[in-house]
């Protein structure tokens, strides 16, 4: 099963993230900007991960990738993560609810405060698990 773990990082923190969730399903950590959405069709599974930014909202140019990747992600198993500063984490629920309109299958979604501790890590674990 191949996995691609798609990721835009500002800080390091949501690369960090994507590396552990790649790791735990064997699956490929890729930046954004080296991924576009006609690679959806190589891969079984996706995961997308990006930190809340300004008023808890997406990267504008990840969410340019995101919205030409969901169209085509069918009923593929799809993770979304990210990590926040500040906040209550609302722009993981506005994402997930723009995805599951979308038709997007949301099999899990995973956020962390800064950098991932032990709980975030063991959410992606889990979340890896339903991806493979």
């Amino acid at each position: 099963m191949s996995v691609a773990v798609v990721y835009w990082s500002q800080t390091g923190n949501t690369e960090a993230m994507a590396n552990i969730l790649a790791e735990a399903c064997g699956g490929e950590a890729i930046s954004w900007d080296s991924f576009a959405a006609d690679k959806v069709a190589e891969y079984d599974a996706l995961a997308f991960g990006c930190p809340a930014m300004g008023d808890e909202e997406l990267d504008p140019d990840f969410e340019e990738l995101w919205n030409d990747c969901k169209g085509g992600l069918g009923d593929k198993p799809v993770v979304l993560f990210g990590s926040y500063d500040w906040g209550t984490g609302d722009w993981m629920e506005t994402w997930k609810s723009d995805a599951e309109d979308a038709g997007v299958n949301v099999v899990d979604t995973v956020i962390a405060n800064l950098e991932p501790d032990d709980e975030a890590e063991e959410a992606l674990k889990a979340a890896a698990a339903k991806l493979a």
